[in-house]
């Protein structure tokens, strides 16, 4: 199964349109080391995408046929 994280970027690695509305951390969601969506201004908002991602894999990998336990 893939490993889906939350990383986050502080200070000049923030992109430039993020800093320059003030914001001085933001967070992406990463799927086996690949970013894969963001980037958001909260934890929270990364922390939803990321349950979006586990729940689109799971589906995935259970396929089309199967019911969840």
């Amino acid at each position: 199964m893939s490993h889906v994280d939350v990383m986050s970027l502080v200070g000049t690695a923030v992109p430039e349109p993020l800093r320059a509305e003030g914001h001085m951390a933001c967070w992406f969601v990463v799927v086996d080391g690949v970013m894969r969506s963001g980037p958001f201004t909260s934890r929270e908002a990364a922390g939803a995408s990321k349950a979006i991602w586990l729940l689109e894999l799971s589906r995935r990998q259970n396929g089309p046929h199967r019911l969840a336990a």
